[in-house]
């Protein structure tokens, strides 16, 4: 009797999503140029076959990878415009939420990345633009474009400089931070 090697079963939406976060995390390490379905491949921790099964294209795997990850950035700025909506105090709240963005310093590192890669690529600008356009309109109706803008202004110095420094949030300087921009609109 001979025995049958047992297949395990495949999930080709985890295949794919798995190739699309590893092509994310190689653009933002390596850019676009330097993108090949070999590393993204590596990354996902699948066979090569998989992304060019999946993916027949480079253009194709950049693709999805940048799909995802606008994806996933309007996923999470709808929560923070539920959140903020609920929040009976908006500085508060923010501050909260940048904290907790700045919880996972692996995925800040990436999509700060992206977004410096984006000054260089325009195939990434639209995944750039999510967030940097994303948060001041949530913001906006509540404490009007400028001030807007300035408190995403320092959120982005805010996140840059405890990445750059390796420090913690310091939530109550903040806190005070976002006031006083939202009071000299």
């Amino acid at each position: 009797m001979t025995e049958r090697r047992t297949q395990r079963a495949r999930d080709p939406e985890a295949r794919r999503a798995a190739l699309a976060v590893a092509t994310m995390e190689v653009i933002a390490e390596s850019g676009v140029g330097r993108t090949t379905h070999r590393a993204v491949a590596a990354r996902a921790g699948l066979p090569l076959g998989a992304t060019t099964y999946y993916f027949p294209t480079l253009d194709d795997l950049i693709a999805a990878g940048l799909r995802h990850a606008c994806d996933a950035m309007r996923a999470d700025l709808d929560e923070w415009a539920a959140r903020l909506a609920a929040a009976p105090d908006l500085p508060a709240e923010l501050t909260t939420l940048t904290g907790e963005y700045l919880a996972d310093r692996r995925q800040v590192r990436i999509e700060y990345e992206l977004c410096v890669a984006a000054a260089r690529d325009a195939a990434l600008r639209p995944l750039a633009e999510t967030w940097m356009d994303g948060l001041p309109e949530i913001l906006e109706p509540s404490i009007g474009a400028a001030a807007a803008r300035d408190v995403c202004a320092l959120l982005d110095g805010i996140i840059m400089r405890a990445l750059v420094t390796e420090s913690e949030l310091d939530e109550p300087g903040l806190t005070a931070a976002i006031r006083r921009l939202i009071r000299a609109d």
